[in-house]
């Protein structure tokens, strides 16, 4: 199925969606890597506020290259997933609506994902060029001293994903895999 998003996310629609769901988001979302998500981890531990507001809200794991003139961002593809997988559980658990990356997710993830009704979408690796069109506008809000890997708010326009892990826990790797099996 074939759906239109607006970001941040509405929890209810959210548990709509269903692995497999072809996705194309629309709104604001946020990019933050392994060291954006370390520091937010240790603010948290720290007592501290995150830069940002994170209560549905999709963070997009990325980090660009340099912009090319006349255009917002550099090169905008998704980088592995699982790399940010011991900071995510605690995040969701705060409200993060959901992720955008590539690759497969830890069970202790997924169990986040179900307990908090969010999503993870993945964009297709490789494709980072193309994925750059969708994105109208990016500014660094926080860790600029991070360079690539600091957190952007990024304003997207039908930037294209792919629900793999839905709000009940059915996993799309898991599900085609299955499938493909069968047949």
């Amino acid at each position: 199925m074939e759906r239109h998003i607006t970001v941040p996310v509405v929890k209810e629609e959210i548990q709509d969606l269903r692995a497999g769901d072809y996705v194309y988001l629309t709104g604001v979302i946020y990019t933050a890597r392994d060291a954006a998500h370390k520091r937010m981890d240790e603010a948290l531990s720290e007592g501290k506020e995150l830069p940002l507001d994170i209560k549905n809200q999709m963070i997009y794991y990325m980090g660009p290259s340099p912009a090319r003139e006349g255009r917002p961002i550099g090169s905008a593809g998704p980088t592995t997933a699982s790399r940010m997988d011991k900071y995510a559980p605690r995040l969701l658990d705060l409200g993060l609506g959901g992720m955008i990356g590539k690759g497969k997710r830890s069970q202790a993830v997924r169990d986040a994902i179900v307990r908090n009704k969010a999503v993870y979408f993945a964009a297709v690796g490789g494709a980072g060029a193309l994925l750059s069109k969708c994105i109208k506008k990016a500014d660094v809000i926080a860790y600029d001293d991070l360079g690539t890997e600091a957190i952007r708010r990024l304003e997207i326009e039908d930037l294209p994903a792919i629900v793999v892990i839905d709000s009940e826990g059915n996993n799309l790797y898991e599900t085609a895999v299955k499938e493909y099996a069968e047949e």
